[in-house]
């Protein structure tokens, strides 16, 4: 895996706003990412935590603002997204990897070898050849992982991605985020999951009503949140929204 990374700050939000039917869902956002930490978005249900990785994968187009990596305006090649119900292919677990490797260009004697790496990696070797549609939560949520892993994204978003899983396969799941981060790709995730959140993340972007209240490190965030929203989401007192 290769990280790639240009620039301390490669992912840049300036006053990034979203709305939709009137309503204003992500509010005058300005954030610098981090490239070397795990960037965990955190907030209430309905805070837009979604939305603002959407955003940020260029899913959605913001309404006003601009989001610019390395200082351009063109998103990378180099990025992938997982969904917390990701969609798998009507293939085999090896076909759903080949075929996100043809989509990326990757010329046909490589694949074959590449793709069986990728299984390798997040353990589901042995289940190449079954349907991925009959593979358990869990095998998909980890297929979707390899099939976003062997693209090499220089940054990977996920948007929930254990919220659907028992506590198993979101074990194992997190230990892939892990390996992940630790091979070089830059990960930004949302959870609703605060044990989650303090496992993983290094950064924490919480979110409240659209707006960003804080941009912390992980241990200073969790040992003592500065603002009144922060301890009242800490304490399970925010309203959902």
């Amino acid at each position: 895996m290769t990280s790639g990374h240009e620039s301390v700050f490669p992912l840049v939000l300036h006053g990034l706003s979203f709305s939709r039917n009137g309503q204003r869902i992500i509010d005058d956002v300005s954030l610098a990412i981090d490239a070397r930490v795990r960037s965990v978005i955190i907030g209430a249900n309905g805070a837009g935590k979604s939305v603002l990785m959407r955003l940020m994968h260029g899913l959605l187009r913001p309404t006003a603002g601009q989001i610019t990596w390395c200082g351009r305006e063109e998103r990378p090649r180099q990025q992938a997204m997982v969904f917390q119900r990701p969609v798998m292919l009507r293939r085999s677990a090896l076909g759903n990897v080949l075929y996100a490797l043809q989509l990326a260009g990757m010329a046909r004697p490589q694949r074959l070898e590449w793709a069986r790496l990728a299984l390798t990696r997040v353990g589901l070797a042995a289940v190449a050849r079954r349907p991925a549609r009959v593979l358990s939560g869990g095998e998909q949520q980890r297929l979707a992982l390899a099939r976003a892993w062997a693209l090499e994204p220089q940054i990977l978003f996920l948007d929930e991605p254990t919220a659907s899983l028992d506590p198993g396969a979101t074990a194992e799941v997190e230990v892939l985020i892990r390996n992940i981060a630790d091979s070089g790709t830059k990960i930004v995730m949302t959870t609703h999951n605060l044990g989650q959140a303090k496992r993983l993340a290094d950064e924490v972007i919480f979110l409240h009503r659209g707006r960003v209240v804080e941009y912390t490190p992980a241990d200073e965030f969790f040992r003592k949140p500065r603002s009144t929203e922060a301890h009242a989401f800490m304490k399970g007192e925010l309203p959902w929204m």
